[in-house]
Parts: C-alpha cells; structure tokens; sequence
C-alpha cells in the first residue's frame, strides 16, 4: 500500500472535513465525526484529521497512479470547498 499526507493549515479544518466527506458519501462510502473523516475510493482511501489549526490529509492507495490520482481528487475538492483560503500548493509527504 503507497501513502502520502499534506496538511492545509486553516481554522476551518473540522469544516472542511465534513464538507469533503459529505460530498463524497454521495458516490461512495464516507464516515465521518467532528474531528475525523474517513473516505473509501477505488483502489484506496483518505484519512481526513481536523486539527485546531488545520486539516491533516492521509492518503493510502494500491499503487502510485491510483495514489496520485487520489491526491489529486483530495486536494482539487478541498480547494473548491476552501475558496475563501489563500491560494496553495499541497506538499505530499510519505509518512
């Protein structure tokens, strides 16, 4: 299993996580709390974490191109979720 995390450092984290988990529960299985989400995709999964000043993103998939596609998915939707943020790029880390 490959796996990348990010982090999007906002005070809207638990926002967000519900906002991403939402949408998602729509195509496919999403749970989610206050504080943690969970969002199964095919081939992987997202961990969300909201933080008191961010929102951690773990990303687990079968191979690089399903991971890479994942991270884009995430990240694209989080953005469009956080249009009043400032602008950034993700910094994908292997944990």
């Amino acid at each position: 299993m490959r796996t990348a995390q990010t982090r999007f450092d906002t005070e809207q984290g638990a926002k967000y996580l519900a906002q991403l988990c939402k949408h998602f529960a729509h195509k496919t299985t999403a749970e989610w709390s206050d504080t943690e989400g969970r969002i199964e995709f095919t081939g992987g999964r997202a961990h969300l974490s909201a933080q008191p000043a961010g929102l951690a993103i773990r990303v687990e998939a079968e191979d690089e191109g399903t991971l890479d596609r994942l991270k884009g998915v995430v990240w694209s939707h989080l953005v469009r979720f956080a249009f009043r943020e400032p602008e950034r790029q993700p910094v994908w880390d292997a944990p």
